[in-house]
């Protein structure tokens, strides 16, 4: 036989009630039946909402539901002590369906790469968050007891994601001293552990800075069968969540939210420092740009591109394609120049499977009306250009003896003749605005000559790219456009893996000190850095990122 279902949440009193109200009236005739169907209705709203929400939370992976379900399997007197049953686990199920995918959507949204657990119980919660951590993350969770350690352990043991999971034993405040000893710091925080510990668990988090700045605490249990708000509770724990929500409801130093999911969970994300709202620190602060933020933007928000307009030459392949993606994940729409039309909307369409705006355009920089209508194309589509990637290029080798007029025309037509015409037609609609940031490759070719390659045109173009961005980046900075270069060493792109330079590559790595080429993503972040606000004071400047080739 079946055991009666207990409740737990304010939702499942609710259906409770009902079920006695709708018992008492249909056994009493004098209800009317009015009253009766919409107890039903009633019933029928609150007894399906558990379910519906279970149902509807995406799918959690196979893996871990069915490590979940052996885990839950065996029998249970096993974690019995002394004849006590120690905790109820059909709930736990429901629970961790649908609060375990709402745990990991908040790791997802937060892009937490390091959590603390206080309170692990099962370990599902702990394995749902580590599912979200990204490969080098790593949750700590606090527990207790060594006994449900031993029971989590082979779930954490058979699932990729359990080498994240580190559980520490014993009372978590004493992990919390530890933690709070050697500086760790975390994005987001969950506690599920014993409730009237709750307000000094909090406490020390934020008095102790284990929670970083926008960082966010998730706490389990908030309404607690619903005595947190019901006047005549006498329920100690249902008071000392009360007490709870009450503090973090008046600390300056915090923002809440409560989500009447299951027994209620409170989302806390922690605020940068005001000084209306902390008046007792106001006469030892210096609350100044250097503390707030240029306009209240930390150095991290100051990097983003939202609503920014972009566009990346060459950005059908290697170097471009990594600027392009680079961009785009900092919140800039970006158009996808090449001379290959397939090759710029691959790129386009990869742009739009990570959800960044995107436009794929077929232009030779070499043309100047095919550089024109690319900057129309862009400017009827999005109203405007902020960022301009002047990237694409050729290489030609040669020995100067040898190197024809038409090698150096055709190199120095895209390199240097095509680079000016992009930073002439972009800046002329920047300039109209008042605001730009161009950015051009350059390459380490134009400080010194790179050996044993002969490149005569592709060595002097490129130095002529450093002296455009130089000239330009003086004359127009007073008008609100920007205009720098990067200068890439040898960068490990298809171009490079070319029959003809494969015998090279052992005699360039012997020449960088860093012992390897670069990648095209040890670029991206350079190229975000001049794209944004945190660059409004450099200009007309190479920035260099060769691996110290150029040093030796």
């Amino acid at each position: 036989m079946q055991a009666a279902k207990v409740s737990d949440t304010p939702v499942e009193f609710v259906v409770e009630y009902l079920l006695k109200a709708k018992e008492i009236a249909e056994n009493n005739a004098n209800v009317p039946a009015e009253l009766r169907d919409n107890l039903q209705k009633a019933l029928d709203i609150t007894s399906g909402l558990d379910g519906y929400l279970e149902q509807m939370s995406s799918q959690e992976s196979e893996p871990l539901a069915e490590l979940y379900r052996k885990s839950i399997s065996h029998d249970w007197n096993k974690v019995h002590e002394d004849g006590k049953t120690l905790f109820r686990l059909p709930v736990t199920c429901i629970t961790g369906q649908v609060e375990g995918q709402v745990l990991k959507m908040l790791v997802h949204m937060s892009k937490a790469k390091r959590i603390l657990e206080i309170g692990m119980f099962t370990g599902y919660g702990a394995l749902s968050m580590a599912e979200a951590l990204p490969e080098n993350g790593q949750l700590i969770a606090c527990e207790l007891e060594p006994y449900l350690k031993d029971f989590a352990q082979p779930m954490f043991d058979k699932s990729p994601h359990g080498k994240k999971i580190t559980v520490k034993t014993g009372p978590a405040m004493d992990t919390l001293k530890e933690l709070a000893a050697t500086g760790e710091q975390f994005d987001m925080v969950f506690i599920d552990a014993d409730k009237p510990n709750y307000i000094n668990y909090y406490k020390f988090l934020l008095d102790h800075n284990l929670l970083r700045i926008d960082g966010v605490i998730c706490v389990d249990n908030t309404l607690f069968k619903g005595r947190v708000y019901l006047k005549d509770s006498a329920d100690d724990f249902g008071k000392a969540l009360q007490d709870f929500n009450q503090f973090v409801t008046n600390d300056p130093r915090v923002e809440q939210v409560i989500i009447p999911l299951r027994d209620g969970l409170t989302i806390i994300r922690r605020v940068p420092y005001t000084p209306q709202a902390n008046t007792q620190l106001k006469s030892t602060v210096t609350y100044d740009e250097v503390f707030r933020g240029v306009q209240g933007k930390q150095v991290l928000d100051r990097l983003r591109l939202d609503g920014k307009v972009a566009y990346v030459t060459g950005a059908g392949q290697g170097i471009g394609r990594a600027f392009a993606h680079a961009l785009g994940e900092a919140g800039a729409k970006v158009a996808i120049i090449d001379m290959d039309k397939g090759k710029a909307e691959n790129v386009a369409h990869e742009l739009t499977l990570k959800g960044i705006s995107s436009m794929a355009v077929a232009a030779d920089i070499s043309k100047p009306e095919d550089v024109q209508k690319m900057i129309d194309d862009i400017v009827s589509k999005w109203g405007t250009i902020h960022i301009a990637c002047n990237n694409a290029g050729i290489n030609k080798n040669s020995a100067s003896e040898d190197t024809s007029l038409e090698e150096w025309d055709q190199t120095f037509n895209v390199n240097l003749r095509g680079t000016f015409m992009c930073c002439q037609a972009a800046g002329r609609v920047m300039l109209k605005q008042g605001y730009g940031k161009i950015i051009n490759t350059a390459s380490m070719a134009s400080l010194i000559v790179p050996h044993p390659q002969k490149q005569l045109s592709y060595n002097t173009s490129k130095a002529g790219v450093v002296k455009l961005t130089q000239t330009l980046g003086t004359e127009w900075i007073d008008r609100g456009v920007r205009v720098n270069c990067v200068s890439p060493g040898i960068v490990d792109t298809p171009l490079i893996h070319s029959e003809s330079l494969e015998p090279l590559v052992q005699r360039w790595l012997s020449d960088i000190p860093a012992g390897r080429l670069a990648q095209v993503t040890d670029l991206q972040a350079a190229v975000v850095y001049l794209a944004s606000d945190a660059s409004d004071y450099m200009t007309g400047h190479n920035l260099v990122i060769e691996g110290g080739q150029s040093l030796w």
